[in-house]
């Protein structure tokens, strides 16, 4: 893990190889108003070459899995999983197709998947398709035959820095990502998880569509999501304190240069309160913008 290949993931001038993410296929008649009618974002006016962060909600409006979905291709769509989260977007859709006209398919080993978090624009690649936002949360992706994968890495590589998944993960935790089965529990409503943008407040009825409603007009989440920086090593699953109290944990943490950055779910009466760990590391707020690219937003 190093510095340099955060810097130029940040400077749009690294990518990476997200192939082995799961991938769904949404087919049929019904397919995209079907999708539409239980996930969290609307995805109506979904365009070609866009795509779209959401949510697939309990009852009670928990978080059961992230993902995103990329614009109508020869009439279906695309869901990119991150394979952390513990269930698949395959498995937990597939009780709600019942009658209705839709296919859903794993698509995992047929399509390859290349990630370029801080491009607006993605390189050119013959027999591809561009997809943006990025399945990561920002930046732009490329989807494409994996018959064609060795072919387009190779390309790619002449034009930017491949990069492993230990740089992408300090790169994710430096942009105060979160991501669902490491900061994001199944237990975590939207809110908790800092995922509130990945949910229309504005569309029709969908699971758990009341309950973060109910939370985001009348109170508050238990938890807040923060973004930290610690005055020494912290690692994930330390306890963070709060007037001596257990107030959270944290989930994810990097350490670059001899600074350490971190996330961590923390009560959300103590969210503002003075913070450290059980060892005694003070921690304190940080800002994840703005970015190098001023095209690539800081997400919120």
């Amino acid at each position: 893990m190093g510095q340099d290949n955060v810097d130029l993931l940040f400077a749009g001038k690294a990518f990476a190889d997200l192939s082995f993410w799961r991938k769904v296929g949404v087919s049929g008649a019904d397919g995209s108003s079907w999708l539409n009618s239980l996930i969290s974002a609307d995805i109506e006016d979904l365009s070609p070459g866009r795509a779209r962060r959401s949510l697939l909600l309990s009852p009670t409006g928990k978080v059961r899995a992230e993902f995103t979905v990329t614009g109508p291709d020869g009439g279906g769509l695309l869901l990119i999983q991150d394979p952390m989260q513990p269930r698949s977007i395959l498995d937990l859709l597939s009780p709600y197709t019942l009658s209705s006209d839709v296919a859903l398919d794993d698509r995992t080993d047929e399509l390859a998947l290349f990630a370029f978090p801080a491009r607006a624009e993605p390189p050119d690649a013959a027999g591809s398709v561009a997809s943006a936002p990025s399945c990561l949360g920002v930046g732009t992706d490329v989807i494409a035959p994996t018959d064609d994968h060795d072919v387009l890495l190779a390309h790619f590589s002449n034009l930017a820095t491949l990069v492993g998944n230990e740089d992408l993960e300090a790169w994710r935790i430096t942009a105060g990502l979160p991501r669902v089965g490491v900061d994001v529990l199944e237990d975590d409503l939207p809110q908790e998880g800092d995922l509130a943008g990945a949910v229309s407040f504005d569309k029709g009825c969908y699971l758990g569509q009341e309950a973060v409603a109910k939370v985001q007009n009348l109170g508050h989440p238990r938890r807040a999501l923060l973004r930290l920086e610690a005055s020494g090593p912290v690692a994930p699953g330390d306890l963070i304190e709060a007037d001596g109290k257990e107030a959270g944990e944290v989930t994810s943490a990097a350490s670059l240069n001899g600074r350490t950055v971190l996330l961590a779910r923390v009560r959300w009466s103590a969210r503002q309160q003075s913070l450290q760990t059980g060892g005694g590391v003070e921690l304190r707020a940080r800002s994840v913008g703005p970015w190098p690219n001023p095209a690539v937003q800081s997400p919120a």
